[in-house]
């Protein structure tokens, strides 16, 4: 179809796939949506397509870009709706071949993107419109469809799944990630947590709307730590550390450390079922086998210092310990859990300097203080500790703190510094 005849087909469909859109919204309308409403869409976006090649092929923009891209969201914004919560619609969208024609489009959009000369002045918000959408739908039809996340997988990868992750555009569709993940090899996974470990980091720079959608992969990357972080143990007995599942934990660990780090994810990591006990799990986990054997979780101390350790659970520790600290930020109920998983000994018990976790003691510092601020039962805990000899002074003092009574409360402090 030439360009003149896309455009006129945008002005005229525009408002009534607008109208399907939020029809689509209802999950009664979408329950009984008819074929032949996709197979319109399908014509729409197979049309578009042709446009939108023909004018990267000619580097001429289109007359009316600006509908065209419109319509081209809100035909997305429909199967992005269609497929909530629809496993009827998915596998119905998925026969119709529209991941495979939402590929190739998503593509020719990137290519208008390379092309400026395609966007007219001021039609960058559209463009990223329509993208968005597009990858909101791919997302939606592989959620929890095993037949359609294979589908996507065979067109997506690895050229769109490449593009998505260099342009930062894959990580602003939480539900696209979840899908794909699902099917990356786990050197892939370590390869995609590097790059979200770059982004989560640069807090400055990420807007409100990027908080959000920060937020949702928070979530995610829990659950995945929560379900695999016992793989990290392998490496208690991989001196060459090539195990890449147990590599993966520690990336989502390193995430997650910086997720909470922020107070636009802090709130909600703090009130996830399961975290901090599985923080505090493998904390006692990995501090038992470096106890029980020579290893990586092994606490050492060199006596030069010089030697170079270049392990990649080097810090795993220290990182635990850093997340447990930053759960507890504020917060009575995860403060109260560490006490009951008998969290408290276990952080004090690896406070030591130790050359397999650099900073370890400064972090143990950090922990204590969040572990036991306003809560007089996690320092009295920790006074006991003390008194019995278990929590020997060395360990305090190592941390620079000490507990001081005042009107008959105890009070964890900075420890006083001794003349010389």
């Amino acid at each position: 179809m030439a360009a003149a005849g896309a455009v006129s087909l945008c002005s005229a469909r525009l408002e009534s796939v607008r109208a399907l859109s939020g029809q689509l919204r209802e999950a009664r309308r979408r329950e009984v949506a008819e074929e032949g409403v996709f197979r319109d869409l399908l014509e729409i976006l197979t049309s578009a397509s042709r446009a939108i090649e023909q004018s990267c092929r000619d580097s001429c923009g289109l007359a009316d870009v600006d509908t065209c891209l419109l319509l081209v969201a809100e035909c997305f914004r429909c199967l992005r709706n269609a497929c909530v919560q629809c496993a009827r619609n998915q596998h119905l969208l998925r026969n119709l071949g529209l991941i495979s024609t939402s590929v190739h489009l998503i593509k020719l959009l990137h290519g208008m993107q390379v092309k400026e000369e395609l966007l007219l002045p001021g039609k960058a918000w559209d463009f990223f419109k329509a993208l968005r959408c597009s990858l909101q739908f791919l997302g939606n039809i592989a959620a929890g469809n095993g037949d359609s996340q294979n589908s996507l997988w065979k067109c997506a990868f690895p050229d769109l799944f490449l593009l998505l992750i260099v342009t930062d555009h894959l990580l602003q569709c939480p539900e696209l990630v979840k899908a794909l993940y699902a099917k990356l090899s786990n050197q892939e996974r370590v390869t995609l947590l590097e790059l979200m470990l770059v982004k989560v980091s640069e807090k400055s720079s990420v807007g409100s709307e990027e908080l959000e959608v920060l937020e949702s992969h928070a979530t995610f990357l829990a659950g995945c730590f929560q379900e695999q972080c016992g793989a990290v143990l392998r490496f208690a007995a991989a001196p060459q550390a090539q195990d890449q599942e147990a590599l993966v934990t520690v990336r989502l660990l390193d995430v997650l450390c910086e997720l909470t780090s922020s107070s636009g994810q802090l709130d909600r990591l703090q009130a996830l079922p399961g975290l901090l006990e599985a923080a505090v799990d493998t904390l006692r986990l990995t501090h038992l086998a470096g106890k029980q054997a020579v290893n990586v979780f092994t606490a050492t101390h060199a006596v030069t210092g010089q030697e170079e350790v270049s392990h990649p659970a080097v810090g795993f520790k220290s990182h635990l310990i850093r997340l447990i600290g930053n759960l507890c930020y504020k917060n009575k109920e995860n403060q109260d859990k560490v006490y009951e998983l008998d969290g408290i000994p276990l952080i004090l018990d690896n406070c030591s300097i130790d050359d397999n976790n650099p900073f370890v003691n400064q972090w143990a510092v950090f922990a204590i203080r969040n572990v036991t601020e306003q809560n007089e039962r996690n320092q009295e805990l920790i006074a006991g500790l003390e008194e019995q000899g278990l929590a020997e002074g060395s360990a305090l003092g190592s941390m620079g703190l000490e507990m001081d009574k005042r009107e008959g409360r105890l009070i964890l402090r900075s420890a006083r510094k001794k003349p010389s």
